[in-house]
């Protein structure tokens, strides 16, 4: 529905918020990324899969404009992203919140603080203001009794929790998700699934997921594609996808040994596929765009 070819002319549909033309992605011989073209439609749930290794932290990287590709265009709202000015950039990133795989929450400040750093880094709030913002996404995702808790003292859940409460506090038009799942177990991911459902449908916001759980995906998304080997594969609705017969689709949705897909490539993991990460304030994982001092 969405999936176009490289040849087509540069028209960004009315319903698409975020439009990949003809991306290309390499780190010195190996080419991540190869071709990529489709449209991320406004308001849904948008998933991107694929094995590791197949450049779907690259993709995610590719769109915020923290990773440049040697050919090929990105669209926010129908502004490029590639070649543009830093202060331009800037501008686009305001759109996006970003959850990533562990929260990325400063350990040294209380859940409530984390969420409230965005507020207080990129708005002139008063503290009034700061915490019915606060309380708002808190309610949203179930945090309000932890909310003086540091991020060492809650579960995991807990953490996605507050990372994705973060992530919403500015009301972004457009959340991405790098594989929110990470880390949890099955009935933990499914809680979260129901709380993106929640969210996406409260705020009306755009969420964008990268990952490789297609139970959780199922339960969530709107719209799938499928990367391998560097090329997208497959992009549509979800139940055109489940009902898809590339040989591709069926192995990985199905979760087969056999078929397209070998176990080497299943396997490899993914330090190609990320790329080079931007440096956090603390050392480690890099603060979501819109989060950090960008």
């Amino acid at each position: 529905m969405f999936a176009k070819t490289r040849s087509d002319p540069v028209v960004v549909p009315d319903d698409a918020i975020i439009s990949i033309r003809g991306v290309t992605k390499q780190f010195g011989s190996h080419r991540v990324l190869e071709d990529v073209t489709y449209d991320v439609p406004r308001g849904k749930t948008t998933a991107i899969l694929g094995p590791s290794g197949t450049g779907k932290s690259v993709m995610l990287k590719v769109i915020i404009g923290l990773l440049r590709p040697e050919a090929g265009q990105i669209y926010v709202d129908g502004d490029p992203v590639v070649g543009v000015s830093e202060k331009e950039l800037l501008r686009i990133r305001r759109k996006f919140g970003v959850l990533f795989q562990d929260g990325a929450l400063f350990g040294s400040m209380s859940l409530y603080d984390n969420i409230a750093f965005p507020l207080r880094e990129h708005t002139k709030a008063s503290e009034r203001e700061i915490r019915v913002k606060v309380m708002e996404k808190a309610e949203l995702v179930g945090l309000v009794a932890h909310l003086k808790k540091l991020p060492g003292e809650v579960s995991g859940g807990m953490k996605k929790r507050a990372g994705l409460a973060r992530a919403l506090v500015l009301d972004p038009e457009i959340i991405l998700f790098d594989e929110p799942d990470s880390g949890l177990d099955p009935v933990r991911v499914a809680y979260l699934d129901e709380l993106v459902n929640t969210a996406q449908a409260e705020t009306g916001a755009t969420f964008f997921i990268i990952t490789h759980n297609i139970e959780s995906v199922n339960r969530t998304a709107h719209y799938m594609g499928l990367l391998f080997r560097s090329k997208l594969v497959a992009f549509g609705p979800k139940e055109e996808m489940n009902a898809m017969d590339n040989p591709v689709v069926r192995q990985f949705f199905a979760g087969r040994a056999r078929g397209p897909i070998s176990m080497d490539e299943m396997a490899e993991g993914d330090s190609e596929d990320s790329g080079p990460a931007p440096a956090s304030p603390g050392g480690g994982q890099a603060e979501p765009v819109g989060v950090s001092g960008d």
